[in-house]
């Protein structure tokens, strides 16, 4: 084979190991080490890392963690759900990580924390309703 084509299988081959093992290393987070049973707590150990502990984002290595604090797309809940849910641009999706509780417990506290004061909370039912259907090759 030639050289670029061994770069691009390898490229190829480390994106979805790198991949697969962030998804490994949430799932961790998620289900066993540590109870994630309120907003605060799923925030500290799956959103902080990127958003920061203050919500206020950062910029590094090529890629842009938008900031959380006194976010103006933070008005509808319905748009946070949606992006934990789908993903949206480098973050990937939590659909299979977080439960509708999880998620609706996550964006009440970002849309109440961070100097947001936005008191229409999200339910389990809103976030189900919004849940991306799982195709059988995912099954």
């Amino acid at each position: 084979m030639r050289p670029a084509i061994l770069l691009l299988a390898g490229l190829v081959a480390g994106t979805t190991l790198a991949t697969q093992a962030r998804a490994d290393s949430a799932s961790a987070v998620v289900g066993h080490l540590q109870p994630l049973t309120d907003g605060a707590s799923i925030y500290q150990h799956v959103c902080q890392g990127c958003h920061m502990p203050d919500g206020r984002g950062a910029m590094g290595s090529g890629a842009r963690f938008p900031a959380l604090a006194g976010n103006a797309k933070l008005v509808s809940a319905d748009y946070p759900a949606y992006v934990i849910l789908n993903g949206f641009g480098g973050m990937p999706s939590f659909a299979g990580l977080l439960t509708d509780k999880q998620v609706a417990d996550v964006v009440n506290y970002v849309r109440t924390h961070f100097g947001n004061h936005y008191t229409d909370a999200l339910k389990p039912a809103d976030v189900a309703a919004q849940r991306p259907a799982i195709t059988p090759e995912e099954e």
